[in-house]
């Protein structure tokens, strides 16, 4: 298994340090010619400046970006409330992933120019991808209500814009107990790879928050944390059940978190997918993922009778249209069970033998 691993450096990228210590990134094709990268590493502004030496186009200006142009009013609103403190890190992360591809196209424009139409197309190029295009679709919707409230703009260009149709089938496929006995009997007690599975199947957690989880979240057997999913803080109660503290008493696991990789080190949520998805290859498990665990946790928790209320506060659930989903198929299996003995009919519960035709003598 691999545990977390640094990201390999772009292509072309390299990095000197000046005799002040001062780090310095420039992109260099071949024996070409230097481009020194001047904006933050990290940062959008970075990732715009590399895009444009690769590929030779002009490069932004130096400074301040131009206070008209999209660049200025995404910087303005990464330091903001609405983005510092009503956001999670991950959606912030996200976020600045995808605003980076549109810097690269549109920074230079003018924000006030942006219509519908302009969001519209940015959907649809992403439409292959639903997912991708509701969050393009999140982040313009947060930058341009801010952008309102702040008066830089007179009207939101994405108020019309409608999300794109969600995929109809049952998404990410749920875990079963025939698939939890087979990795068990990969990964007995005492391994990484059965506390990853235990964690997850007993918190009920997202990837994202599973990998947060730890020590310093439990007080005499009960476990609270905030998640990191969504706009609010929402803080969910996790018992430490039996089965799970007997898991993490064999281990291993790490100081500040329960799930670790190989090095003792905590994991990123995309380093921890790629990891899991490797012990469940090992197991036999080839179409399942992390999200599969937590369905089958919130079905089994279902089918033990818990309510919609119930779900909400074990899953941090904020409506009622997920918990019922799974309320409602357990309801429709118990009462398929309950009810089977009336497809019976008394009268037919024998067949009477046919009557015996006696032949008329000759």
């Amino acid at each position: 298994m691999i545990g977390a691993m640094p990201r390999p450096r772009p292509p072309h990228l390299h990095r000197e340090i000046t005799r002040h210590g001062k780090p310095v990134w420039y992109v260099r094709i071949g024996k070409g010619a230097r481009v020194r990268l001047r904006a933050e590493f990290g940062s959008p502004e970075f990732d715009v400046e590399y895009q444009a030496a690769l590929t030779g186009s002009a490069r932004p200006q130096e400074g301040k970006p131009d206070s008209k142009s999209l660049a200025w009013l995404w910087k303005r609103y990464r330091e903001t409330g609405a983005w510092l403190n009503e956001l999670s890190p991950a959606t912030r992360r996200q976020r600045e992933n995808i605003m980076k591809h549109v810097l690269i196209q549109s920074g230079t424009k003018p924000y006030a120019l942006i219509t519908s139409r302009h969001i519209i197309d940015g959907r649809e190029r992403r439409s292959t991808t639903p997912a991708q295009a509701r969050n393009f679709l999140d982040l313009m919707r947060g930058l341009f209500a801010w952008a309102m409230e702040a008066q830089h703009v007179k009207v939101d260009p994405t108020a019309t814009v409608k999300n794109p149709p969600r995929k109809k089938g049952p998404g990410f496929k749920a875990w079963t107990e025939a698939d939890v006995e087979a990795y068990y009997r990969r990964w007995p007690l005492g391994t990484h790879e059965r506390v990853w599975l235990d964690v997850l199947l007993y918190s009920g957690l997202r990837r994202g928050d599973v990998v947060r989880y730890g020590k310093q979240h439990v007080r005499n057997g009960i476990g609270k944390m905030r998640l990191e999913k969504g706009d609010e803080e929402l803080e969910v109660t996790l018992p430490i059940l039996p089965v799970l503290g007997a898991t993490l008493a064999a281990g291993p696991c790490g100081d500040l978190t329960f799930i670790v990789g190989k090095q003792g080190k905590p994991l990123a949520k995309e380093s921890f997918g790629n990891a899991f998805k490797e012990a469940c290859m090992a197991a036999g498990i080839f179409d399942k993922s992390a999200h599969g665990v937590r369905k089958i946790a919130a079905t089994t928790a279902a089918n033990n009778g818990a309510t919609v209320s119930q779900l909400k506060a074990l899953f941090g659930w904020e409506s009622d249209s997920m918990p019922a989903l799974y309320t409602k198929a357990a309801d429709r299996e118990r009462l398929a069970r309950d009810s089977a003995h009336k497809l019976e009919n008394a009268e037919r519960t024998s067949i009477p033998a046919p009557k015996r035709q006696v032949r008329a003598p000759e």
